[in-house]
């Protein structure tokens, strides 16, 4: 069914997207500032409007299912939401169900990071593999993983949050209330806030974008490929980071390849030697072959993920 059409809806604290997708080209997409404040009613409300935009009614009536990623904890089993710290009285939420009457469509719903790592395994930079890693880096770190061929779940289909895997005890404090978890350690936010130090001593890019307001991950990244000292420190710090996350899930998974995605990718370029360093000098031996790659569909792997999803279980 590679030809059959789907929608896909990518449900986040910041934005909502919808996508019309086929065989994992996205047709069209369209996405709307996510109206947190107005709870579950007022984002199905901006969902269906964003669905009338992207497709014709007689393209609807064409559609076979829907997918819909959005992050966790989500209990894909029974299509209820558990917990989004971005997206307040969504608790117990039945979103699959609730689509599903308001679509007439068989639906399915994940992680919005799983969806991820399904999108890139069946288009992008994992095809053809039956193990991977993928890991987004972005405000926060996620992830799914592909093992013998099959997405991994586990309980409640809650499995992967990788990002809460701890990296040391003496590290800053995680969302999850946890010092030195992975994403404390090393997502976008985590790069951030390293930059925000090293502005306050008063010297170098970042000292002169700080100047002008707020500084960020992507601040660093410029400064990097300018050749600022500074930044290109702490680039070599993140992919030391970024680098001591990926041997752990190496040494758990035994994938054939890792996948990064998330706005942080946008830098793997500068990062990926630093990265294959650490795993070289840190993983056990049978391990240090596994190779790190950036990840190909770039913001749209959720949604070809939870099309393709979509599509194999109607």
């Amino acid at each position: 069914m590679s030809g059959a059409l789907a929608l896909a809806l990518d449900l986040g604290g910041t934005q909502v997207r919808a996508a019309l997708v086929r065989g994992g080209v996205v047709l069209k997409r369209a996405a709307a500032l996510t109206d947190v404040a107005g709870g579950p009613r007022a984002v199905f409300e901006q969902v269906r409007a964003l669905v009338e935009g992207i497709s014709t009614p007689q393209e609807r009536r064409a559609t076979l299912a829907l997918g819909c990623c959005l992050p966790g904890p989500v209990d894909t089993d029974t299509g209820v939401v558990l917990y989004i710290a971005t997206l307040p009285g969504w608790e117990a939420f039945p979103l699959r169900a609730e689509l599903a009457r308001a679509f007439g469509l068989p639906t399915v719903i994940e992680n919005d990071a799983i969806a991820a790592a399904v999108g890139e395994w069946r288009h992008g930079a994992g095809r053809g593999l039956k193990h991977l890693v993928y890991v987004t880096v972005s405000t926060g770190v996620g992830g799914g993983a592909i093992v013998d061929g099959r997405v991994l779940h586990g309980r409640r289909g809650m499995a992967s949050h990788f990002g809460h895997m701890s990296l040391t005890p003496d590290g800053p404090p995680c969302s999850c209330g946890r010092p030195g978890c992975f994403e404390a350690m090393a997502s976008g936010s985590a790069l951030g806030r390293r930059a925000q130090t090293a502005a306050a001593r008063g010297a170098g890019h970042l000292a002169e974008v700080s100047a002008h307001g707020a500084i960020g991950a992507k601040d660093v990244v410029a400064g990097a490929r300018a050749g600022d000292a500074q930044c290109r420190a702490l680039i070599a710090e993140e992919a030391e980071w970024l680098g001591m996350g990926f041997v752990n899930l190496i040494h758990l998974h035994s994938p054939e390849r890792v996948i990064m995605g998330g706005g942080v990718s946008r830098a793997f370029d500068l990062m990926a030697e630093g990265i294959a360093a650490k795993i070289r000098r840190d993983a056990m031996p049978p391990f240090r072959d596994v190779g790190v790659v950036a990840a190909e569909l770039g913001e749209n792997s959720g949604l070809i993920g939870a099309a393709a999803q979509a599509i194999e279980a109607a």
